[in-house]
């Protein structure tokens, strides 16, 4: 095909016109994607500057998510330990209302004193309830005692005593009860004439022939506990044994003399008869209260002349020597008291309580994670993983550790825990300690949450900072695209113009024909 001539005016006007319909088609691009930077090839530096930002918002925004979920595994731990610190709470108000109470049963005695009498020992005793299994007995009375008599005593015990020589022989005295000494010989031919007629002293018996043989007088011997004991023939306070060691001879000094050590011992006087009583209601209860083993366990007091006996206890007490008309006489019957039924109430209550707590630590996991079991939850805070935060439940020492009611040392209840105050308070400062230790890892996780919702904060100002840097290179000014694109319409029509008056020009040639 020919080439077709225009004229400089018409293709001045045509180049116009291609380059205002370049610029619109450039500029309704942009408002139709609200970018002004749609590739590489419109300004590669903002391009991929905005690339980049773009691509570290979206590593960050990944984040938030695990970092939402760490807020609710956190918030589910504090939960739980809120809800442990009620129940702890509700224990320490259980204590404090067994502490209170004070029902404990009572029973009251009449005292039998003509059945307890004083011809023998008789006792009231204790067992069960907060005394346990052994018995705890407190006498009634004051049984009657004889006269005895004073005795003189060997101090080491008594064997065989043998003599070498018939002239052989040791001399003592022995004076009873306050009276002259009387001498006599322990020798060979002494012994010789009494018992089985050798020179060995072999009994008691023989040693009683030879006093006897040599005029001893109101004194006889016996084996008492292995020594050789002499006892006066009466009794009472003026009763007394004294022995003496006088001398010792050998006959032919070839040391057959086998020494009997008479003269060392122990002498103790005699004693009156005395008379016996039963006590009375007041020395029976201070007998009673006095007892160390029946402290904070069972108190007495006087009921109008009978004996009031307290069951400090929530178990059952038995009290011996009760006969079957409910009177104490020192018998083999028995009597028993109830035990706090309030006391023993609460302790099952404590211990539903106790294993409620374990229940709600169990209870308090989110996605899988306890914080309260020991589980560890780790967060990352950056894209590159160089930021992150270990979360854990930690003892004093910063060990891990769960939240139970062994690490918080609350141990359960049985009924004798509940008996005495003392107890109880001991259990109120161990309650005490728990919550403690409940409000410190509670401050402990509290901490961990402000970090978590601080870095979370944090992490959404740095996206939205990252998405309107990138915004700010590729965005479009859609404002002044319109305006852009007002301008080259117009441009557009004038150009249109134009061409069509250029054209109309060359047209004038035709006006010849």
């Amino acid at each position: 095909m020919a080439d077709v001539n225009l004229s400089k005016a018409v293709r001045s006007n045509l180049l116009s016109l291609q380059s205002t319909a370049a610029s619109m088609a450039k500029t309704q691009g942009r408002l139709a994607s609200g970018l002004k930077v749609n590739s590489a090839l419109d300004n590669p530096t903002n391009f991929f500057t905005a690339a980049s930002l773009n691509s570290r918002a979206s590593d960050m925004s990944n984040l938030l998510d695990s970092m939402s979920n760490g807020i609710k595994t956190i918030e589910a731990a504090d939960n739980g330990l809120s809800s442990i610190t009620k129940t702890v709470e509700a224990m320490q108000s259980t204590l404090r209302q067994a502490r209170q109470d004070k029902s404990f049963k009572t029973q009251s005695f009449a005292i039998d004193t003509a059945a307890i009498g004083t011809a023998a020992t008789k006792t009231i005793s204790f067992e069960g309830g907060a005394v346990g299994a052994t018995p705890v007995s407190v006498s009634l009375n004051t049984a009657s005692g004889g006269a005895t008599a004073g005795t003189y005593a060997t101090t080491a015990n008594f064997t065989p005593v043998s003599v070498g020589d018939a002239a052989d022989y040791e001399a003592f005295s022995v004076s009873v009860d306050g009276g002259p000494a009387q001498n006599f010989l322990l020798g060979g031919a002494e012994l010789l004439s009494v018992g089985n007629g050798n020179m060995t002293l072999d009994s008691a018996a023989e040693f009683d022939e030879l006093l006897t043989d040599q005029g001893v007088t109101g004194v006889s011997t016996s084996i008492v506990g292995g020594k050789l004991t002499l006892s006066s023939s009466t009794t009472g306070a003026t009763s007394s044994v004294a022995l003496n060691f006088l001398s010792a001879f050998d006959f032919d000094g070839d040391t057959d003399l086998s020494p009997l050590s008479l003269q060392t011992g122990t002498s103790t006087p005699g004693t009156a008869a005395s008379g016996g009583s039963v006590k009375t209601v007041d020395a029976l209860v201070q007998e009673i209260n006095a007892n160390t083993a029946l402290k904070d366990k069972v108190r007495a007091s006087n009921d109008n002349g009978k004996l009031r006996i307290e069951n400090l206890s929530t178990e059952e007490l038995t009290v011996n020597g009760v006969g079957s008309d409910g009177e104490v006489d020192g018998t083999t019957g028995e009597a028993t008291i109830s035990g706090n039924e309030v006391r023993k109430n609460l302790v099952k209550q404590f211990n539903e309580l106790r294993d409620q707590l374990d229940k709600l630590a169990d209870d308090a996991s989110f996605n899988g994670i306890n914080l309260l079991r020991g589980d560890k939850l780790k967060l990352t805070f950056n894209e590159s993983g160089t930021s992150t935060i270990d979360i854990q439940a930690k003892d004093s020492d910063g060990d891990p550790t769960s939240v139970n009611n062994t690490t918080l040392g609350i141990a359960s209840a049985v009924a004798a825990d509940f008996d005495s105050d003392v107890s109880l308070d001991a259990r109120l400062g161990k309650l005490g300690d728990a919550l403690g230790k409940l409000r410190s890892q509670a401050s402990a996780f509290g901490s961990n949450l402000s970090i978590v919702e601080n870095r979370n904060d944090f992490t959404k100002s740095m996206i939205n900072t990252l998405e309107t840097g990138a915004a700010n290179l590729t965005l479009a000014d859609t404002n002044q695209e319109a305006a852009n694109l007002l301008a080259l319409q117009t441009r557009q029509q004038l150009s249109s113009t134009a061409l069509s008056m250029a054209s109309q020009a060359d047209q004038a040639v035709l006006r010849l024909f």
